[in-house]
């Protein structure tokens, strides 16, 4: 037993030298487990940083299709057209392209094709039967207002005449006043449009309706060029006169006249009103038609910058009738004026650009 025990002694001897020897081999600057870097530690500036996709490209202010304007055959279409192009390339480095067409032929484009892009003077209740299929079609929407504010037409007095007799306000009141626009014959006269205008009809039936017709005798132009003589020819002489008229016109930017209060619209009335077998007329002033800057669908989704300059873009009644008024000086152009306007009127269409190109 004594031999067995020392034999297993000096194996063990024998074994735990063997293992030593096998463990001094062992590297010992050689790391027993993995390390992670600390996340607080800078990055080193020398490692390649991992790839990032680059910034998309701004979306062209302009868009990405045709960018044209509607200009239609009217002197005020026209300028407005023109102007609009002026602005646009300045102020947004537009291509913008003009293409001539009545109105009636520009709405039926638009709603097919979606150009031109934009009309600025669509009177939409001239062409219903074009304009709501394509509304409905989300082929076109109205941007805003054309003109920015007052009536667009109604019965006038010159100032001279307002200042006066300030009780001359509205139609009823011109019962008392009728004396004052009596002809030579001590007649008072009434200047209404041409008698082949709808208006005709009104002006006859409004004088009915207020207790007027059988005060004032009517005077029926030949044409609109006779209307702007008799206009023309009292106003120099200082003579009373009522009258019809409209606007945007370049008359009444050559002229002060004061619009009378024509008293609330009324559809059902005016209805009747534009009828010449109107039975029983009642007061309505002139319907407030909608004038609307016009645009393609595609432009408030692919030029937002551009359908946003359109949504401020009502120029002011006085503005566009003193431009016509320009207009009709001899040698103007349409883009004499309209260059003119862009350089000296920039209190007005400055906020049409507002912000949106910087400035």
């Amino acid at each position: 037993m004594a031999s067995f025990i020392r034999c297993a002694l000096l194996a063990l001897l024998l074994l735990g030298g063997s293992v030593q020897a096998s463990l001094a081999q062992v590297d010992p600057n050689a790391p027993d487990v993995i390390t992670l870097p600390d996340p607080s530690a800078a990055p080193d500036p020398a490692a390649s940083p991992p790839d990032t996709p680059a910034a998309p490209e701004p979306a062209p202010p302009c868009g990405t299709q045709l960018l044209a304007i509607a200009r239609m055959i009217w002197p005020s279409a026209q300028l407005l057209a023109a102007i609009h192009q002026r602005i646009l390339t300045a102020q947004f480095g537009c291509d913008v392209r003009l293409l001539d067409g009545d109105m009636a032929a520009t709405g039926s484009s638009m709603g097919t094709t979606s150009q031109p892009a934009v009309a600025p003077e669509m009177w939409i209740d001239r062409i219903a039967e074009i304009w709501n299929p394509a509304i409905k079609a989300q082929k076109v929407r109205p941007a805003g207002p054309t003109f920015g504010d007052g009536a667009l037409e109604g019965w006038l007095i010159p100032d001279y005449v307002a200042a006066a007799h300030p009780e001359i306000k509205d139609l009823p009141s011109l019962k008392a006043a009728a004396a004052v626009f009596a002809n030579a014959k001590g007649k008072p006269e009434f200047v209404s449009c041409p008698i082949d205008w709808g208006c005709a009809v009104i002006n006859r039936n409004l004088l009915r309706a207020n207790g007027l017709d059988q005060v004032f005798t009517v005077i029926e132009p030949a044409n609109r060029f006779e209307l702007d003589t008799l206009i023309a020819a009292a106003v120099s002489r200082k003579q009373p006169i009522l009258f019809y008229y409209w606007q945007p016109n370049a008359a009444l930017s050559q002229f002060s006249f004061k619009a009378l209060d024509m008293g609330p619209y009324n559809k059902d009335n005016l209805a009747c009103l534009a009828k010449r077998t109107c039975a029983t007329p009642q007061p309505s002033a002139f319907a407030p038609e909608p004038v609307v800057i016009a645009l393609a669908d595609w432009v408030f989704t692919d030029a937002p910058m551009v359908a946003a300059y359109f949504q401020r873009a009502a120029m002011p009644l006085k503005e566009m009738n003193a431009l016509l008024a320009e207009l009709n000086a001899p040698g103007a152009t349409v883009d004499a004026v309209a260059d003119k306007f862009v350089a000296t009127r920039q209190e007005v269409w400055q906020r049409w650009v507002g912000a949106v190109a910087g400035n």
